[in-house]
């Protein structure tokens, strides 16, 4: 950016609307190329300019501007609810320099907001935007890391693949299948794979399903015949030697 070399994580001072913002390096070098291809982006557009490195002060009103984002959330809200208008409020953000605040909103249909942004202004005497976005970006703001979400996921969670149940509002995967994926990953490590052969008194059969909640398992049999058994003897009719919840020997 200019003569700066920047790096990522640091915290800048960049151009926005009318005036200034802060915003956090993010890529740098070869990698925003690459992540501006993969998104189909216009490389040769106008992006927001970096002015300048953000200073102690600018860090100290950056947050002064989050806490003043929650006043104005709520404010934003009930002036909502009193014009009784069909949406719904998902954040707020103030730019910098306070010359722009902007109020992000879901709704099902077209919203006439007009006056509520006459209102808003009047209250706070500042530029006011109202920007609609979808019910996938409404989670992506309130999620840290925003992880493509699979049918694997389900898969692995045991649940069927009913597209009509597995899918959101905004017609793709919903993004909760992603959130208990890893405590499934790991509590698995602790059982065999469906499909595996098993030997027991009962004679030859296959692992069909697997419940890891209450650590038991269905096989079926040669003669067709289904019955569950627990963790413990399901691994021990395979030579495995059971594991604790932690993966360590299970005492």
């Amino acid at each position: 950016a200019g003569e700066m070399r920047l790096h990522a994580g640091e915290a800048v001072i960049v151009e926005a609307d009318r005036g200034i913002d802060c915003g956090t390096v993010h890529l740098i070098g070869p990698m925003v190329h690459l992540r501006l291809k993969g998104r189909d982006q216009d490389e040769s557009a106008e992006y927001p300019a970096v002015v300048r490195r953000a200073t102690p002060e600018d860090l100290h009103r950056w947050e002064e501007n989050r806490e003043r984002d929650t006043e104005t959330f709520l404010v934003g809200r009930r002036t909502i609810d009193r014009m009784n208008l069909s949406m719904k409020l998902v954040d707020v953000e103030w730019q910098l320099d306070g010359r722009k605040v902007t109020f992000y909103f879901t709704a099902e249909q077209r919203v006439d907001f007009r006056e509520l942004v006459r209102r808003l202004a009047r209250r706070f005497r500042t530029r006011v935007e109202l920007r609609q976005i979808g019910a996938r970006d409404e989670a992506a703001r309130w999620l840290q890391e925003f992880k493509p979400v699979a049918t694997q996921a389900a898969r692995t969670q045991n649940l069927p693949l009913n597209p009509v149940r597995l899918s959101g509002q905004c017609g793709r995967l919903k993004c909760c299948l992603n959130y208990e994926l890893d405590q499934y990953l790991h509590a698995l490590v602790r059982f065999p794979s469906v499909d595996t052969p098993i030997v027991t008194d009962a004679g030859a059969g296959i692992v069909r399903k697997i419940d890891i909640f209450r650590e038991r398992l269905w096989v079926q049999y040669e003669s067709g015949e289904w019955v569950d058994l627990g963790l413990d003897e399901v691994l021990g009719a395979l030579g495995i030697t059971p594991k604790g919840p932690d993966g360590g020997p299970s005492l």
